[in-house]
């Protein structure tokens, strides 16, 4: 019905950037809510970054003023600029998205993951 893809991962060292994206496909009307989470080995998942649907956005402690989250409605694109980056950054990062399908339904869909790895 509607997937996501995620995109932009990578080793980075201390200090760099890595900028994700999350693309959805489907029959999808507009991107509304935005949220990145992350899992780092041994760790439970964390809510890193939010966007409401009118564009507030939200983000975490251990994140704020580093990364931003955005989305590009023409392409029902999502993206999160990681800057500054940490070794404790490293983690597997999730997007989930909450849509409005063409029908005008709400969806709610997950992207695969992609691996951030932060290291010297």
């Amino acid at each position: 019905q509607v997937q996501l893809v995620e995109s932009g991962g990578g080793l980075v060292q201390p200090g760099g950037s890595l900028r994700l994206s999350c693309a959805a496909s489907g029959s999808i009307l507009r991107i509304n809510a935005i949220n990145w989470y992350r899992q780092g080995p041994g760790k439970q998942r964390e809510l890193v970054a939010v966007m409401s649907d009118d564009g507030v956005t939200n983000y975490s402690d251990s994140v704020k003023g580093r990364f931003t989250i955005s989305r590009d409605s023409a392409k029902n694109t999502a993206h999160l600029q990681m800057n500054s980056l940490h070794p404790d950054d490293t983690a597997v990062y999730y997007c989930n998205v909450v849509l409005t399908l063409l029908s005008a339904e709400a969806h709610s869909a997950w992207g695969q993951g992609t691996q951030v790895s932060v290291s010297s």
